[in-house]
């Protein structure tokens, strides 16, 4: 039976991300966003719910999203879900959670906005290829982001 994993979400991070290092050197962040729903409910009353979400992120992807995000900040991701399994050690019951793995991110929000910057990262690549939805003012874009010289950023 064929299967597909892919999750598209955008919401506000609930808290600053924590980078962190494996012992092999790979930047690994683990970050939470809230994602809210506004509907109306039977009644006819405007209810809002807000689901939390735990993702991960890895290498280049982890570093940018350490150094250019900070809690309350919105965020547009793309990745696929992992379930991780483990055993509390206090009750010895099995317990599990669903991550989002992330891919793929970009930058939203306004030009005010410290986190805006017009293009995305994408972590397939190990978060080294930038592109941009409008071309670059001079030339093709950069191949890795290491590549981008300052008259070459949007912002």
């Amino acid at each position: 039976m064929a299967s597909y994993n892919k999750v598209i979400l955008m919401g506000n991070f609930t808290r600053d991300p924590e980078l962190r290092q494996t012992q092999s050197g790979t930047s690994v962040c683990r970050f939470s966003i809230a994602v809210n729903r506004s509907f109306a409910g039977q009644d006819g009353d405007k209810r809002e719910e807000t689901c939390y979400v735990e993702v991960d992120s890895f290498g280049r992807s982890a570093e940018n999203i350490a150094k250019y995000f900070s809690k309350g900040r919105p965020i547009l991701l793309e990745g696929r879900l992992r379930q991780d399994t483990w055993e509390d050690k206090e009750t010895g019951k099995a317990r599990n959670k669903i991550v989002v793995v992330l891919e793929r991110f970009e930058f939203v929000g306004g030009a005010r906005d410290a986190s805006s910057g017009g293009g995305d990262f994408d972590a397939s690549q190990g978060g080294n290829a930038y592109r941009r939805a409008t071309p670059p003012p001079r030339g093709k874009a950069p191949e890795r982001v290491d590549d981008l010289e300052d008259d070459d950023v949007p912002f």
